[in-house]
C-alpha cells in the first residue's frame, strides 16, 4: 500500500520547493516508515520524510548536522529544511541504489565494504568523547540489555542448545562491565546495508538515514554486520577492518559477540511468543552463527 504525503505537509514542502513536484512514496514495509522521493519537472529529486517520533526527529537533525560538518557532500545527503511540529525532513538527494539484496559482482561488493568501513571510521574520529550524562545513557541501556538476555535465558531453557544457552547467559552477566570498559563516540546507530547506497556508475558509496544517531560504543555499529552477514561471508568483515583501519580488541570482540546474541535471543523469544516463525528463524540463525564465533568463549 501507497501513501501520499498530508496536505499539512505538502503545504510546508511547498515553501521549500516551489514549483509542480511528485511525491513517490519509498518508505520501507513497517507502519512508522514514511519516506517519499520528490521529483521536478526539471529533473531535481529531493527526500521528504517523518520521523516516528520527537526523539527520532531530533537525532535526525543532530545527524545530519554532525554528517554535514565532517563528511563530503557526495557521501552523505544535506539537509534542506526540518518542520518539528510535523517532524518533517527534506534532504537532498544522492546518486546511488540501497545496497540491501543489491546483487554486486564480488570485486565490487569487497570494495563496496572497504569503503564503509573508512567512512564509519571517517565518522567515529570526529567524535568527542561525550559527557557523564551520555554515560548514564549508555549504561542504563546496557543494563537493558542484560536484563532482557536473562529473561531469555529463562525463557529459552530447554529450547536451545547448551553452548547457545551459556552464551546468553554471558550477555545477561558481562555486557554491562565489558561496556563500561570501552570509550563513548557519536554513533550513526544504524549502520546496516539498507543504509548504505552504491552509485554503480562510479562504486562510490554514501551514508543515509540518522535517526539512530546517539552516544554509544563503537561496537553496536557491527551488531548487524555480524549476526546477519559476516559469518557467512568472512571477507566482507575483512574488507569493512582494513577500511575501518584497525581491528577489533579482545573487550570490544567480546561485547560485539554479546551484544549480537542478546540480539538474537531477542528475536527468537519474540518469535516463540507471538508465533512469528520469521523471528524465530532469525534468532536461531543468530545464536547458531555466533555459538560458532571465534569468541565464544
Amino acid at each position: 500500500m501507497t501513501h501520499s504525503p498530508p496536505p499539512d505537509l505538502l503545504a510546508w514542502l511547498a515553501e521549500h520547493l516551489p514549483g509542480p513536484a511528485t511525491a513517490a512514496d519509498c518508505s520501507w514495509p513497517r507502519a512508522t516508515s514514511r519516506v517519499w522521493r520528490i521529483s521536478s519537472p526539471d529533473g531535481g529529486a529531493a527526500f521528504l520524510k517523518i520521523s516516528p517520533d520527537d526523539d527520532m526527529f531530533a537525532r535526525e537533525v543532530a545527524g545530519h548536522a554532525y554528517a554535514a560538518r565532517f563528511l563530503p557532500e557526495r557521501q552523505v545527503p544535506r539537509l534542506l529544511a526540518s518542520e518539528p511540529r510535523l517532524r518533517a525532513l527534506l534532504s537532498t538527494a544522492l546518486p546511488g541504489r540501497v545496497v540491501r539484496d543489491l546483487p554486486l559482482e564480488r570485486g565490487a561488493e569487497l570494495r563496496l565494504h572497504e569503503d564503509a568501513g573508512r567512512l564509519l571510521r571517517h565518522w567515529h574520529d570526529r567524535s568527542d568523547a561525550g559527557s557523564a550524562a551520555h554515560r548514564v545513557a549508555v549504561r542504563a541501556a546496557m543494563g537493558a540489555y542484560a536484563r532482557e538476555a536473562a529473561e531469555c535465558r529463562e525463557a529459552l531453557a530447554g529450547r536451545v542448545p547448551n553452548d547457545v544457552l551459556a552464551l546468553v547467559g554471558a550477555a545477561a552477566t558481562q555486557t554491562p562491565d565489558l561496556a563500561d570498559r570501552l570509550p563513548l563516540l557519536f554513533l550513526h546507530g544504524d549502520y546496516a546495508t539498507r543504509n548504505w547506497l552504491i552509485d554503480t556508475a562510479t562504486g562510490r558509496h554514501a551514508l543515509i538515514d540518522f535517526e539512530q544517531t546517539r552516544y554509544g560504543l563503537a561496537v553496536e555499529e557491527f551488531v548487524w554486520l555480524l549476526g546477519a552477514l559476516w559469518p557467512e561471508h568472512p571477507d566482507l568483515r575483512d574488507a569493512f577492518f582494513t577500511g575501518y583501519g584497525r581491528p577489533l580488541d579482545v573487550v570490544e570482540e567480546r561485547l560485539l559477540l554479546l551484544l549480537t546474541v542478546r540480539l538474537g535471543a531477542s528475536y527468537l523469544c519474540t518469535g516463540l511468543r507471538e508465533g512469528r516463525v520469521d523471528l524465530q528463524e532469525r534468532g536461531r540463525l543468530a545464536l547458531g552463527r555466533m555459538a560458532a564465533h571465534p569468541f565464544r568463549s
